[in-house]
């Protein structure tokens, strides 16, 4: 790819996302959570890819078959719970949530910085208040089975766990990569002025 395209990107995505130029981990710590990343995305798409096939199955099993398939609504909606608590933490990482940015793009790498450091500890706060509470509901499906499938509720209440686990760990990455940010001079001079 061409190093001006790379630029060019980089400068476009700032303009849609201002905290996108809070720079990130480099190195090997950088390289493992861009993995980690990368695994969750790959385990969402799979579940988004499985809710498509599930309800391919059910519009065809009802347009060609003498009977319908009872459980495909209730998979399809396990794997829409999953795929969601799989890809909370990687939507926090790139700030792909959905926010309301009013102010952001007036503010320099500093104050970008500041901001993300809030934010990331807010959702840190929240979610280690919420963490037990999420496993006090998943030990409650422990002896439920869903409906059509039989499966232990455990399994899909357990996605609250996970949900807020990842929101744990990745708010407290993007606070440290925003300390560090903070205290970090700055690569690009011209990032600092609003």
């Amino acid at each position: 790819m061409d190093p001006n395209h790379k630029v060019a990107e980089q400068e476009a995505l700032e303009q849609l996302d201002p905290l996108a130029s809070v720079p990130t981990f480099k190195g090997a710590l950088g390289r493992l959570i861009g993995w980690v990343d990368t695994l969750f995305t790959v385990l969402a798409v799979l579940a988004l890819v499985a809710i498509a096939g599930t309800v391919l199955l059910q519009i065809a099993a009802r347009l060609f078959l003498p009977f319908s398939v009872s459980w495909t609504e209730e998979l399809s909606r396990y794997l829409f719970i999953y795929m969601v608590a799989l890809s909370v933490g990687v939507v926090l990482r790139q700030h792909r949530n959905v926010s309301v940015e009013l102010f952001h793009h007036t503010l320099g790498l500093r104050a970008r910085a500041v901001f993300q450091v809030v934010i990331c500890l807010l959702v840190v706060g929240f979610a280690w208040m919420v963490l037990p509470h999420a496993w006090q509901y998943a030990m409650n499906g422990a002896w439920q089975t869903s409906p059509t499938l039989k499966v232990p509720m455990l399994y899909i209440f357990f996605s609250t766990v996970v949900m807020f686990a990842l929101l744990l760990v990745y708010g407290a990455i993007g606070f440290l990569e925003g300390l560090v940010a903070i205290f970090r001079s700055p690569e690009r001079p011209d990032a600092e002025t609003p």
